[in-house]
């Protein structure tokens, strides 16, 4: 398969952005008055503001001829249809399955999986009710005052996530806290006040054998066996598993009726909508975890029709590959302007650099072009007090995804208008900045004139949505995930695999038990020194 570099249409992008570096945003819509009107467009309850990006109409044109010559919209129904094109896992890629309607038909080798998805969600919403209403005894009889979901990766990011997001929603008589990191302070602190007789654990592990989360989870029990006096019936009063290895689930005392499995067509990172999702569906309830699943299905419907004109992730992804691949962008800043998204950055991190954070083709060969940028973000307006200096005057290009919305969830005032004033304040000086002229305008000195020239002409999305509820939520997580995939089938990668995460894990498992011996060792002289240094140290 020829490079995509190769690709004419690729080339006819590479010569049009000598023609658009040669403009600006400014311009441009002196030029056009109605551009900001014109390069929009909304789909699934969520608007798109693309107007302030380095492109015009020939740009779009050209980067819908490249998706057409890359195969996207094939790609796009092979995925929907079941095909396996995760080719090096040889697996479907059917997170769509997750939030299929009851009755519909998505296949896997033959086989309609929507109606085992929904056979889960059933028994989610009858161990999540029975949680929330108090019907759920712990050992001693006390009800559930406390959940700690144990996981790590797409087993702790999205859980996370979504949690913080919709924590307006959530049973607050709950308290909900996540442990991922083997480091010991992570279990610690999140425990530190749970009384272990109104404390129940999901460990979240689809093999049961994840290094990490089998650490903490070993320690969980061992804190509960503690309180109880080695009591082991109480094991399974006060912990459930999002696993799919039965004989370990129960080798470790948890009733396997309280077990909640996923497929191996579920990506770690596309799975907050799986059962790793129980913790979620805890803290907001059936009803309303039900809600985001239908917010993704309408993305996800969105996605699967709309013209490349209108469809959001197409749009969006479509713009990813413009400034990682003809102007050399490193980075994409996301800034939600809502503080119940403080962890939505975090969580693209992985959804979207596991995925297309890859240096091969699907072929095998190398690809000599850039793949997925490094992503990142805060919340507004907090960072606008720490890193946007360098987004407005730095030397680097930082596209940038603004996120907000038109009703706060908790109206104090003037604080919402304020934020969102905000928003728009900051991508429109992003992309028009200040000139000399301008500067001088407002008797600056001279000398002092350089200091403060806003260049402009950096990129932005506006994003916008009525309000932060589990619908609107799950329609922004299915819209990254769906500019993930457009971007992946542009650079020809595959989205779907994480080989890159191996090769350090197989490595730690060797050397765990170096640490704690006097064994020779083996590896590089510098991993032997560290290695000897810490020996020593730890005594």
């Amino acid at each position: 398969m020829p490079s995509r570099a190769t690709l004419p249409e690729w080339a006819a992008l590479r010569k049009h952005r000598d023609t658009i570096a040669s403009t600006n945003l400014r311009a441009q819509f002196a030029a056009d008055p109605s551009r900001g009107t014109r390069m929009a467009a909304s789909g699934a309850g969520l608007f798109l503001d693309y107007s302030k990006h380095r492109i015009n109409n020939d740009t779009l044109a050209l980067l819908r001829a490249l998706a057409d010559a890359c195969g996207l919209r094939s790609r796009i129904e092979a995925m929907f249809r079941g095909d396996h094109i995760n080719l090096t896992e040889d697996r479907a890629v059917l997170h769509t399955a997750l939030r299929a309607k009851r009755g519909a038909t998505v296949s896997d080798k033959g086989v309609n999986v929507v109606g085992e998805v929904h056979g889960v969600l059933d028994r989610m919403a009858v161990c999540a009710d029975a949680i929330r209403s108090g019907a759920w005894r712990g050992h001693t009889g006390s009800r559930i005052r406390a959940v700690v979901n144990v996981g790590i990766g797409g087993s702790d990011l999205g859980p996370v996530m979504a949690y913080e997001a919709l924590r307006h929603f959530s049973d607050r008589s709950i308290a909900f806290r996540f442990v991922s990191n083997v480091d010991s302070t992570d279990f610690a602190e999140a425990t530190r006040d749970l009384d272990p007789a109104e404390t129940l654990f999901i460990i979240s592990s689809k093999t049961f054998t994840t290094l990490e989360t089998m650490t903490n989870a070993h320690t969980a029990r061992a804190w509960l066996l503690k309180a109880f006096g080695g009591d082991e019936q109480a094991v399974a009063k006060h912990f459930v598993a999002v696993s799919t290895n039965a004989k370990q689930v129960a080798a470790f005392g948890i009733d396997t009726a309280n077990m909640f499995g996923f497929w191996d067509w579920v990506g770690g990172r596309y799975s907050m909508d799986s059962a790793i999702g129980l913790s979620t569906m805890l803290a907001i309830g059936p009803d309303n975890f039900r809600a985001m699943l239908d917010g993704m299905h309408e993305m996800d419907e969105h996605f699967r029709t709309a013209p490349w004109e209108t469809n959001l992730p197409v749009i969006m992804g479509l713009l990813a590959v413009w400034y990682a691949d003809f102007f050399g962008a490193q980075t994409v800043a996301v800034l939600p302007y809502d503080q119940y998204l403080k962890r939505f950055p975090a969580y693209l991190q992985q959804l979207t650099m596991e995925s297309n954070g890859k240096r091969i083709a699907l072929d095998g060969s190398v690809v000599d072009y850039d793949t997925g940028a490094v992503y990142w973000g805060e919340p507004g307006t907090n960072g606008q007090h720490s890193f946007y200096q360098l987004i407005h005057q730095g030397t680097r290009l930082i596209p940038c995804d603004f996120i907000g919305f038109h009703e706060g969830l908790n109206p104090i005032g003037a604080h919402h208008d304020i934020l969102m004033a905000n928003v728009f304040a900051q991508a429109e000086a992003l992309a028009f900045g200040k000139t000399p002229e301008q500067v001088k305008a407002e008797g600056t000195p001279d000398w002092l004139v350089p200091h403060r020239v806003f260049d402009g002409n950096r990129p932005s999305s506006v994003i916008l949505a009525q309000r932060l509820d589990p619908a609107t939520l799950g329609r922004l997580v299915a819209l990254y995930e769906m500019s993930v995939f457009t971007q992946g089938t542009i650079w020809n990668i595959n989205s779907f695999d994480q080989w890159g995460v191996e090769l350090g894990k197989q490595l730690a498992q060797r050397i765990i038990p170096e640490l704690t011996s006097h064994t020779p060792l083996a590896h590089d002289s510098s991993t032997n020194n560290l290695i000897a240094i810490y020996r020593e140290k730890r005594g």
